[in-house]
Parts: C-alpha cells; structure tokens; sequence
C-alpha cells in the first residue's frame, strides 16, 4: 500500500511537472511573442520617426535656400532702387545746372542787348 502510494504520488508529480513544463513552455512563447509584437510596434513608431525627419530636414534645406535666395533678391532690389535714387539725384543737378546755365546766359543776353543798345545810341548822339 505504502509503494503504491508512493507511486500513485510519482505518477502525480511527473504528471504535474509535464503540464507545469507545457505551460513553461507557453508562457515563453507568449512571452517572445509579446517582445516581438512590442518590437514590432516600435520600430514601425522609430521608422515612422525617421521618416518624418528626413521629410523635416528635406523641408528645412528647402526653406533655408529659399531664404537664401530671397535675400539675394532683396539685395539686388535695394541696389537697383539704391541706383534710381542715385539717378534721379543726378537729373535732379543737371536740372539745377540747366537752370543756372539758362541764367547766366538770359544774364549774359540782357546785358549784350544793353551793351548794344547804348552802343547803338552813342554813335547816334555823336553824328
């Protein structure tokens, strides 16, 4: 009786031990399981990352030679507007030239018309 006990109670354990191994050997497969499917998840996140700063950076160099170029132009319109400026200052003291020029010569005429004019009337008076 006591051996069969014995063996009754053998037969129980390797039993249990069969079953506790079985549900061992689930529990880490679920387990590997889970650690793939985390993985997985964030390395679709880590990818999705990455994808969005590549785009960000492509962005940013576009961006940055935009403002390169904007600042070019902006350049060269404050030299053209720079060199208007200069012009019409410069029509503007040719125009003041003119005017002193057309003065000196309705000063030089006036004064030719007097010289000529007195002239005219001393030969007369001397006659």
């Amino acid at each position: 009786m006591l051996s069969s006990l014995i063996k009754e109670h053998q037969a129980k354990q390797a039993s249990k031990r069969v079953i506790q191994e079985q549900k061992r050997k689930e529990c880490i497969t679920a387990a590997n399981d889970l650690t793939q499917a985390l993985v997985d998840h964030l390395n679709v996140g880590v990818a999705q990352a990455y994808l969005n700063q590549k785009k960000l950076d492509a962005e940013a160099k576009l961006l940055h030679q935009g403002a390169i170029n904007f600042a070019k132009q902006t350049q060269q319109w404050l030299a053209l507007v720079e060199n208007f400026s200069s012009s019409l200052k410069e029509i503007g003291d040719v125009e003041n030239w003119a005017r002193s020029i057309e003065k000196d010569m309705k000063i030089i005429t006036d004064t030719l018309e007097r010289a000529y004019e007195t002239a005219q009337e001393k030969p007369t008076t001397s006659h």
